[in-house]
């Protein structure tokens, strides 16, 4: 059974991981605000996709924390690219995620 997930915090996830994207792609591809090249816009559908199945739901971790990695090995090699990069730079572009993010991190700590 596929879960249907659109609770608050898969929604931030869902918020959190779009801007990382569309960040990556502003800066990496010098693409406009708001417009994703089609490599990072497929990234970005694919990671919403996960989100929405996530077999944790609302209890999900941070990606990075997750037990189960859910991604493709590609894109779990995009998306980490993109994580390294655009995570930095989340303090001065968004910082609210930002904080939520490292919070979340801090509270799932092994």
């Amino acid at each position: 059974m596929v879960k249907n997930n659109n609770g608050p915090i898969i929604e931030r996830e869902k918020k959190t991981v779009s801007f990382m994207i569309g960040l990556y792609c502003q800066k990496k591809h010098h693409h406009p605000k708001n417009k994703l090249c089609n490599e990072c816009n497929e990234l970005k559908q694919y990671a919403l996709q996960r989100l929405t199945t996530c077999r944790f739901g609302e209890q999900k971790t941070t990606c990075e924390k997750c037990p189960k990695h859910c991604y493709r090995k590609d894109y779990q090699q995009k998306i980490k690219h993109v994580m390294r990069f655009s995570g930095p730079r989340m303090l001065l572009y968004h910082p609210i995620l930002a904080i939520n993010h490292l919070y979340k991190n801090l509270k799932y700590r092994n």
